[in-house]
């Protein structure tokens, strides 16, 4: 490609609305354009960029045995009600009506539009299995789409779908996508972390993602230093501390005037944080309930939903605190609570502990759980932290690590198979559900997570497996020698089949290195007038 006919708008200066790097450089490198909040359109460079993830994508597929599909995005509502997913999905669900009245919603995800597929033409174990996969565009109307493509309402997703007779079969199935994720990434030329991972609203009894590690990155991982063991910190196993324990003294109120915070009373008291009980109140599907833990701790909030069984939950508001505890935020407490009340299993046994009174200004202290509330269950609902103990090898200690989720695999066994009726005969005759697995990886994130992780203050450095170019070749002056010398290697590059972008325009020789730096080929040919009358080309 000559870059004087190429649609490539670079820019000077930093977009309004970009604060990480592959926002930044993908609008700067005229890569892509924003058409409203968090959808955008890809230009040339862009486009090939994800043509060349695609592909890698597709050979790793088909090599795994994964057949490509294509199905609507425009999904009917009433497969979605029968999987149960119409009313659990949530407002990042984009959902419209015909012209009829009919309702469809934009697929986030084809779990059930595969499935209804499957049902009605396979239908013997002599079927299975089967894996088929599509690259398609998908909608997630998040309520604050940011960071460019890393967090974006339309997205291109690569999503395959396996079945299988069986639930040992569908771990076979699961293994080989795994092993196939593998061998995309590394070929991307990508630093990533498979980690364990939660289900979510997709469901199924295991995932792990594939996480490229880069300091920007949302989401947070831990990994042991001792094994393999490695976990999306809302998913990772945690090891309870030995409970705290003082004296065994009667509980006492006292007075606390303004003081809210653990680091507030924990001074007013001369005490660590530790030693409080942090009490939280959620809304879980619309009802109050009470989480506990040290002081110390952050509550795990995916854990918090599996243990009270919620579809729904979030923090209460100021004013469903104090309806829940008679008290103003800052000062709830588990003794006297007529809410459910659940803690963290690092807080059984302990004593002289200090907690809210449920009365605004006022502390307990000497509280000692067992005695004094109604908890209905410990569990491990903390979060996990750089220094804890692993809890597979029990050595090793977890560090903590930044990453990018670009590609996620479920185990799902029955779950959308047996309420959609998917089934297939087996070698006796009976119907039996098939047992499925589910593998998306974003290919839009892909791109974005490749800068994030490889660039540096002049712009992009691309891996070459997914560059848009593989060599730009950049003459500089308005030298007839050196735009003949560039247009023969130009030439002669193309034909041994090699992608090149010939900056052949009418520009400075700083704008044109100035942009070489931006838009990132990973082999730049630089042909000056004096390092060509000595027979030197700069590579």
């Amino acid at each position: 490609m000559r870059l004087s006919r190429a649609f490539l708008p670079t820019l000077k200066e930093v977009p309004a609305d970009a604060q990480v790097a592959s926002h930044i450089f993908l609008v700067r490198a005229g890569l892509m354009r924003r058409l409203a909040a968090g959808i955008y359109t890809f230009l040339p460079l862009g486009w090939r960029v994800l043509h060349n993830i695609e592909a890698i994508i597709r050979d790793e597929m088909n090599r795994a045995g994964a057949q490509e599909v294509l199905m609507p995005a425009a999904i009917p509502a009433e497969l979605w009600q029968e999987s149960g997913r119409w009313e659990k999905y949530g407002p990042e669900l984009l959902r419209f009506s015909d012209r009829k009245g009919a309702k469809f919603c934009f697929g986030p995800t084809h779990e059930e539009v595969i499935v209804d597929l499957v049902r009605h033409d396979l239908k013997s174990y002599r079927d299975l299995p089967q894996n088929l996969y599509q690259i398609q565009s998908k909608f997630r109307d998040e309520m604050r789409p940011r960071a460019g493509l890393l967090r974006g309402r339309e997205f291109i997703m690569k999503d395959a779908y396996s079945f299988d007779v069986s639930v040992s079969a569908a771990e076979a199935s699961y293994r080989g996508m795994y092993a196939a994720y593998e061998r995309i990434f590394s070929r991307a030329g990508l630093a990533f972390r498979v980690v364990e991972a939660d289900t979510g609203a997709i469901g199924g009894s295991q995932s792990h993602e594939f996480q490229v590690l880069a300091e920007s990155g949302e989401d947070t991982l831990v990994a042991c230093d001792g094994c393999d063991y490695a976990a999306n910190v809302e998913q990772a196993e945690v090891v309870a501390a030995a409970p705290l324990k003082s004296a065994d003294g009667p509980l006492e109120k006292v007075a606390t005037p303004g003081k809210k915070t653990i680091d507030e009373v924990a001074a007013f008291f001369g005490e660590e944080p530790a030693r409080l009980i942090k009490t939280l109140i959620y809304m879980a599907d619309g009802k109050a309930v009470a989480i506990l833990c040290r002081g110390d701790r952050a509550v795990n909030e995916v854990a918090v939903k599996k243990l009270v069984g919620a579809t729904e939950l979030y923090l209460a508001t100021d004013a469903q605190v104090t309806e829940a505890t008679g008290a103003a935020s800052g000062f709830a407490g588990p003794v006297g609570l007529a809410i459910p009340v659940y803690a963290d299993r690092e807080l059984e046994g302990t004593t002289g502990m200090i907690a809210g009174a449920n009365e605004t200004d006022f502390h307990l202290t000497g509280v000692k759980l067992a005695r004094d509330a109604e908890v209905l269950a410990y569990a491990p609902v903390r979060m996990a932290e750089a220094g804890d103990l692993c809890p597979r090898c029990e050595k090793g200690h977890f560090e903590v690590l930044r990453g990018i989720e670009v590609g996620h695999v479920f185990l799902l066994g029955t779950r959308y198979s047996e309420p959609m009726k998917c089934t297939f005969l087996d070698e006796e005759g009976a119907q039996q559900p098939m047992v499925m697995g589910c593998y998306g990886i974003g290919i839009t994130r892909i791109m974005a997570a490749a800068i994030e992780q490889n660039h540096d203050d002049d712009g992009i450095i691309w891996p070459l497996a997914i560059a848009p170019f593989a060599v730009e070749i950049v003459g500089l002056g308005a030298d007839a020698e050196v735009a003949s010398a560039a247009e023969e290697l130009y030439a002669e590059l193309l034909a041994r089949g090699i992608e090149v972008l010939l900056d052949d325009r009418d520009e400075r020789p700083g704008a044109k290195l100035k942009d070489a730096d931006l838009i990132g080929i990973p082999l730049r040919v630089v042909i000056g007038k004096r390092s060509l009358k000595e027979g030197q080309l700069e590579v």
